[in-house]
């Protein structure tokens, strides 16, 4: 890491501490009862509107991530989230595969405070630098929805909302250990200052990790993943007046990750750089009118080495790569209004711009830009036309590089009683090709093509469901989805393409690259199934939830149809919670179970290595009346299962027969997780 950025999040860090002193003593007496979040923005309230028009949401609040000791956003996600399946590749901090009912990766959004945060190098490749504490919210959008967000929607969204603004002073420090030897630490404040208000968080955590294979080879010398991150952020909101408003926010993580590999390894690690920022302007004109423009920036900087040891030769090394240069750079601005146009109907609608660059000094992508300009608008019923139901449809126009996508959407819920509504939504969404899809000139394999165009999705949701109230509350949803994708972006010949491949492409000899590159392929990727939950709160502090998802997630490519690899066809999730009635103590049960799960595997062929099941286990305590001093004990895979989260092959150290080994990313074993927060 930089010394400026040590050194600016040391600093945040030690003010997190002192800034409280002395509001503390004006707020002694003070109830430290729930704290009102003020100045939430249009652009913020979207996710809500999406579910009172038939989106179905998911949202876990900073109470589940903290009375849980999650360290990392993923780690929540993957055992508490409904519909969406997670597997870390290694532990928290890590690559992760990701689907959304039953959706591939690279067919969710992920987001940061309303900025995108998919890499836009390579679309299988979800953020591994999100700390827990500095969580507001998190919400999940399901279903397509490029409506409003763009490309690589097509399954939902994830938004990761960071501390909110609050009129009242309040903050807190945390620090925590596990058995994996992590230590952790974050702290945050906000409240009121000036004209304004203002939210200053930030966080620390480092671990020595834990095995990181199933099986390695002798020559693998570097055997754990270890990580240490660092994070730190701020934003500040000025309303001017009673109708305009300013805000800056502002978040850089910095982070060493370890990526060993199952042979050879004696140093693999890539170090991150990352900036994520935005400044809005916010305007009310009045109850018929609002308007949200905001300016966005999001850099992603890595330097990957790779050092071997050499087989055979104890001492001696292979440097593949030191100091290697890989990110990217992403920028934009988004308009979006509301207008009230009265007789029970109103507009929602904007523009986006969003320009983006990338460069991979290690799978070679050439340094290239893309621009994207989108115009998009939903008309909505409101309830002075209906007071029991909710329709909307709208449609979105995106142009890049000279290709263009078109996509609507159209969503309702009707109330048929108190107690029972039906939901839904249909259209279409569009995934953009990556950089390394248009730009890659990596001889080992497949020459980028900037003539791709976007893939196409087709996707439907549809819901039913329920409450009973009373002393003892249940509420359950049915609901059943459908999705299929065409247009297809993947490899192929230079004659497939109708090239020939004699002469040269974007100025590169074809046979350089074993005469492939990227197109758009006939085939489809379908996926089908149904989700079923239940929320149960017997009113005495004790609740429980229920989830079940099943998905067929299938592609077909020439004629032959296959199921998606490292997608389970069906898993469940549970969760136990209590809360005494004084507020004191808590105590959470969470399990996780994955069925069936199939991937290809060089030298092995299909293997199955899903039918495990997570249990974990967590308790608070605060010790004190006030409820400022919080203990939390969590026991991640309390039973110890031994399950993976990716299988894979490797060469024997060696061979003269190209004979092979099967290995398996480790879920996290066993861990004991302690933390001690005070609140203020």
């Amino acid at each position: 890491m930089e010394t400026g950025h040590l050194l600016l999040g040391g600093s945040t860090i030690v003010l997190s501490l002192l800034l409280p002193t002395a509001a503390i003593a004006q707020n002694a007496e003070r109830r430290l009862d729930a704290i009102e979040v003020v100045g939430q923005t249009l652009e913020e309230t979207l996710p809500q509107d999406l579910e009172a028009y038939g989106a179905d949401v998911e949202t876990m609040s900073s109470d589940d991530l903290q009375e849980q000791s999650f360290i990392d956003v993923s780690s929540a996600m993957q055992m508490e989230t409904p519909g969406l399946f997670v597997a870390p590749r290694g532990g928290p901090f890590s690559y992760m595969d990701i689907s959304l009912q039953g959706s591939r990766t690279q067919d969710m959004l992920f987001l940061v405070d309303g900025v995108r945060i998919n890499n836009r190098l390579y679309s299988g490749t979800i953020t591994d630098t999100l700390p827990s504490s500095m969580v507001e919210r998190v919400e999940i959008v399901k279903g397509g929805q490029s409506l409003f967000y763009g490309t690589q929607a097509a399954s939902g969204v994830i938004n990761v909302v960071t501390r909110g603004y609050t009129d009242e002073f309040d903050g807190q420090v945390e620090l925590g250990v596990d058995t994996n030897k992590g230590r952790h630490i974050d702290g945050y404040v906000r409240g009121a200052f000036g004209p304004g208000n203002y939210v200053v968080y930030a966080s620390q955590d480092e671990a020595d990790g834990f095995d990181t294979y199933t099986q390695v080879q002798p020559s693998v010398t570097d055997r754990n993943r270890s990580y240490d991150v660092t994070s730190f952020g701020g934003k500040y909101r000025l309303e001017l007046n009673e109708r305009l408003s300013l805000g800056a926010r502002y978040q850089h993580n910095d982070a060493a990750l370890d990526y060993p590999g199952a042979r050879l390894t004696h140093y693999a690690q890539n170090v991150r750089d990352e900036d994520i920022a935005s400044l809005g302007v916010d305007y009310d004109h009045s109850e018929n009118l609002q308007l949200r423009v905001k300016a966005y920036w999001h850099d992603w900087d890595t330097e990957y080495t790779t050092i071997n040891n050499v087989v055979g030769s104890p001492g001696d090394y292979d440097v593949r790569y030191r100091d290697t240069y890989w990110g990217y750079e992403d920028s934009g601005v988004n308009i979006l209004g509301r207008f009230n146009l009265t007789n029970g109907f109103e507009l929602l609608g904007g523009y986006d711009y969003q320009q983006y660059s990338g460069v991979d000094d290690v799978l070679l992508i050439e340094e290239q830009e893309e621009k994207v300009h989108a115009l998009f608008g939903q008309l909505r019923t409101t309830d002075d036309l209906l007071d029991n139901a909710s329709f909307s449809a709208g449609v979105r126009y995106n142009e890049t590089g000279g290709v263009s996508a078109t996509v609507w959407n159209a969503s309702g819920r009707y109330d048929v009683s108190d107690v029972l509504y039906v939901q839904g939504t249909a259209g279409t969404s569009f995934l953009l090709p990556t950089a390394y899809q248009l730009y890659a000139v990596d001889t080992c394999c497949t020459l980028g093509n900037p003539d791709l165009e976007p893939e196409e999705s087709l996707n439907f949701n549809a819901s039913v469901g329920g409450e009973f109230g009373g002393p003892v509350r249940l509420v359950w949803q049915i609901t059943g989805f459908h999705r299929s994708i065409d247009n297809l972006i993947s490899s192929m010949s230079f004659t497939e393409a109708g090239l020939d491949p004699s002469q040269p492409f974007r100025g590169y000899d074809p046979a350089d690259y074993n005469n492939r590159l990227f197109g758009n392929v006939e085939g489809e990727v379908r996926v089908s199934g149904y989700e079923l939950l239940a929320r149960f709160d017997a009113g005495n502090g004790l609740a429980a939830s229920a989830s079940y998802t099943h998905a067929d997630s299938e592609e077909e490519s020439a004629g032959i149809t296959s199921d998606i690899q490292r997608i389970p066809e069906d898993f469940a999730k549970l969760g136990l919670d209590y809360r005494a009635p004084s507020g004191r103590f808590g105590a959470n049960a969470s399990l996780l179970w994955t069925g069936d799960q199939f991937a290809s595997v060089t030298g092995f062929g299909t293997v199955n290595y899903g039918d495990y099941t997570v249990i974990d286990l967590a308790a608070h305590l605060f010790v004190d009346d006030e409820q400022r001093h919080r203990v939390t004990v969590r026991l991640e895979n309390a039973l110890d299962e031994e399950y993976i989260t990716r299988p894979g092959s490797a060469l024997v150290d060696g061979t003269t027969t190209n004979e092979r080994f099967f290995y398996g990313n480790r879920g996290v074993p066993q861990t004991l997780h302690v933390s001690y927060a005070y609140a203020f």
